[in-house]
């Protein structure tokens, strides 16, 4: 719907910059070794640099992508109504409730909108604040209301800034966590080096701002990093309380901002769960991770008016299994290899079952479906079955929820990532396969063997997250493409992480009869400069066009569609004649519109308009409700479509010409062809249909309504075309 054309020429970290391997740095009895002469210093200087490299980078990326939002679209020069078209699909939509918020007579006024919404779903009256992640909108409106910035700042830059800085915070989080893992900086300057000329694979942030992942993501970071220092040996007492509070504030944060957060944190807590049974991490930091989860999680349910997908989700289940059964199997870690695997086979099913048995138990009570239809997706996805149900099939047949396209690889490999990526993720594997299969049976004589001496495998507690994170979110992405920037990100901080690190440049060079203290070290250092070399003389001159590149925001059908609808009353006898179609058909503030979700989610923003759906699915009775609404593309008669409609309410209806006769998608993809199988018709065009389908009775609706006959203009009116939308007002027959 919307393109872009040419545009017309008119937290401080205690880690020092070659820090040792925590091996090294603690007596057998377990006491710390001092600093030698020079070190305390050396330390503080090598943070300070380090520090201001770290918000340089993150103020450098804020302004990058802010550019880049502005060149695409030359964002300062368009009409208001541009701006919010920009807003594309849900997008636009989370956006309208900060406007309403900033337009509202009072911020108790404009909370009480939100909480007794009736313009959001017609015929219908629903707590947002409880439907719906936005409290990152209010809380946003209330800050530009009591600042005095008026004056100088839009409230739509106020929006737009607010997002651009937070990408500071998330590309500082990165470097943190790779400066923690490998325990030099220069790590971290490669993980955001590479975070910025990937920018393709790594964010979407500079055309899909209100997203809600773009809130999301820089608290996740931030939580990964505190996690990385949590798990680190010999902190001290208060170090960890204080790393724990960072770790449940960030928690909470992901978790208000992102309705997806359960699923993310579910995969994050399985990570923790294997790394705990295999004894590659402390057993109460574990725990302690655990209750964080759950309790970020039943705050975010508590603000969201206990808001029942939240309690019904498989993360509060699975925690909950997890600190009962390891509870119910105090003698987990005890015993040899075959006893343990044994423990530890049993405790994954009690897990299971547990999980399992508490989840559905909560759905039974709360009468929980609002996530039925992720269930139903996955099923069909990973091929357990076919099947016609609607919801699934919009799903699949979207590319976002597709398998990760190959050419990904491409892209990160062309900057080395995906190379050393591999080769690092290769050497951890193996490292954690020979340090767990010696954790469970009990034994030290797992060692490489050199001439001089004996090498033992080592993996630090906060490697072995950063691995188990990085492949279960890579098997996320793999499979949803949609999921893979919470890959990729971890990606720049995993590779820079194995390039800079001590441990993993000794054991290379052990199994190759090379090692020496300086020969490490000077590899440590050298072949991280060379690839940052490699990279700014290759992708400089790319990231300087890019960045000249100019282009304006083109789409002037969706901005008439919207000046039409809101076109202000006026006596006749003032309108210029050409104006008089426009005046007769013009709609009324309560006028109810029905039409496609993403199409809908503009409506709002730009015109204030009642909706009958929108594109936060989750939402069963929404679901329902759109399928319905939806039949405007299917074959059904003109009374159907009518009736179905006005028991909505409806007043207008919008039609689109790029849904009805729509070739983005391939036969059995399009809109039109979900709606016939899920209606039982056969679909249109060549190729086979299922043995079950009929032919339809009546001819598609969106096509043969333009006809204008009888059957048709009894019910609807058109009262607004142009070369992409059709708007027809619908008769209130009693």
């Amino acid at each position: 719907m919307t393109t872009v054309r040419q545009r017309r020429v008119g937290k401080g970290t205690e880690v020092a910059e070659d820090q040792p391997s925590e091996e090294t740095n603690a007596k057998p009895d377990g006491k710390i070794l001092p600093d030698p002469p020079g070190g305390k210093l050396w330390s503080i200087l090598s943070i300070t640099v380090g520090g201001i490299v770290a918000i340089s980078l993150g103020l450098l990326t804020s302004v990058y992508v802010a550019t880049l939002h502005e060149n695409d679209l030359w964002f300062s020069n368009i009409k208001e109504v541009e701006r919010e078209i920009s807003f594309r699909t849900e997008c636009g939509l989370y956006y309208s409730y900060y406007k309403q918020m900033i337009q509202a007579a009072s911020i108790q006024q404009g909370l009480h909108g939100l909480v007794y919404d009736n313009k959001t779903e017609s015929v219908r009256t629903i707590n947002i604040l409880e439907r719906m992640n936005v409290y990152q909108e209010v809380f946003l409106s209330i800050l530009y209301r009591i600042l005095p910035i008026q004056q100088y700042l839009e409230p739509v830059y106020f929006y737009i800034y607010t997002l651009f800085g937070l990408q500071a915070v998330y590309v500082i989080a990165l470097y943190v966590t790779s400066w923690l893992l490998s325990g030099t900086w220069l790590s971290g300057l490669l993980a955001a080096c590479w975070y910025i000329t990937n920018r393709v694979d790594t964010t979407r942030v500079e055309f899909t701002i209100p997203l809600r992942e773009n809130w999301a993501l820089p608290f996740f970071a931030v939580q990964i990093a505190a996690i990385t220092y949590l798990l680190r040996t010999h902190l001290q007492p208060a170090q960890e309380r204080l790393t724990l509070m960072a770790v449940f504030i960030a928690t909470f944060l992901f978790s208000l901002t992102w309705q997806f957060n359960q699923f993310m944190m579910l995969i994050q807590a399985l990570a923790l769960f294997i790394l705990d049974c295999l004894d590659m991490l402390p057993t109460a930091k574990v725990t302690w991770l655990y209750i964080i989860q759950i309790s970020g999680l039943l705050l975010v349910c508590v603000l969201q008016f206990f808001n029942s997908m939240i309690l019904g989700s498989l993360l509060i289940s699975f925690n909950v299994s997890v600190l009962i059964a390891r509870t119910i199997q105090k003698n987990l870690k005890k015993g040899g290899l075959l006893n343990r695997l044994g423990k530890l086979i049993l405790h994954v099913l009690l897990v299971l079952c547990l999980t399992l048995l508490i989840n559905k138990f909560i759905k039974k009570i709360l009468n929980l479906e609002s996530d039925e239809h992720i269930f139903k997706f996955l099923k069909a996805k990973f091929g357990f079955g076919a099947t016609r149900d609607f919801d699934a099939n919009l799903y699949l047949c979207e590319e976002a929820f597709g398998l990760l396209p190959l050419n990904t690889f491409s892209r990160l490999s062309s900057t080395l990532l995906f190379y050393i990526y591999g080769f690092v993720l290769f050497l951890l594997t193996v490292a954690a396969v020979i340090v767990a299969f010696r954790n469970l049976s009990g034994s030290n004589q797992v060692r490489f063997k050199d001439k001089m001496e004996e090498y033992t495998v080592t993996l630090k507690p906060d490697a072995a997250y950063s691995l188990a994170h990085t492949v279960l979110f890579g098997c996320l992405a793999l499979s949803t493409m949609r999921m893979k920037y919470l890959w990729t990100s971890h990606m720049c901080v995993f590779a820079s992480f194995g390039l800079c690190s001590t441990e993993v440049w000794k054991l290379i060079l052990k199994c190759l009869h090379l090692y020496t203290s300086q020969r490490t070290q000077v590899i440590k250092y050298s072949i991280p400069i060379i690839t940052l070399l490699y990279i700014s003389f290759k992708f400089w001159p790319g990231i300087m066009d890019e960045l000249s590149e100019l282009r304006e925001f083109y789409d002037p059908d969706t901005v008439e569609l919207m000046n039409w609808i809101n076109i202000e009353k006026m006596p006749l006898q003032r309108l210029p004649q050409t104006y008089h179609r426009l005046f007769r058909s013009n709609t009324p503030n309560t006028a109810v519109f029905a039409g496609s979700m993403q199409l809908l989610a503009g409506v709002k923003l730009c015109t204030g308009r009642t909706l009958t759906n929108h594109p936060h699915y989750e939402d069963k009775n929404l679901r329902e409700r759109t399928k319905q609404i939806y039949q405007i593309y299917a074959k059904r008669s003109p009374g159907d479509v009518h009736g179905i409609l006005r028991s909505f309410g409806t007043d207008y209806v919008i039609l689109e010409d790029s849904i009805c006769y729509e070739r983005r998608h391939s036969r059995g993809c399009r809109l039109r062809d979900l709606l016939d199988v899920a209606n039982g018709h056969i679909m249109d065009g060549l190729g086979e249909n299922e043995p079950d389908l009929k032919p339809s009775l009546y001819p598609r609706f969106c096509e043969e309504i333009k006809k204008n006959l009888p059957s048709y203009t009894m019910h609807f009116t058109r009262v607004f075309q142009n070369k992409t939308f059709h708007v027809y007002k619908l008769a209130k027959h009693k």
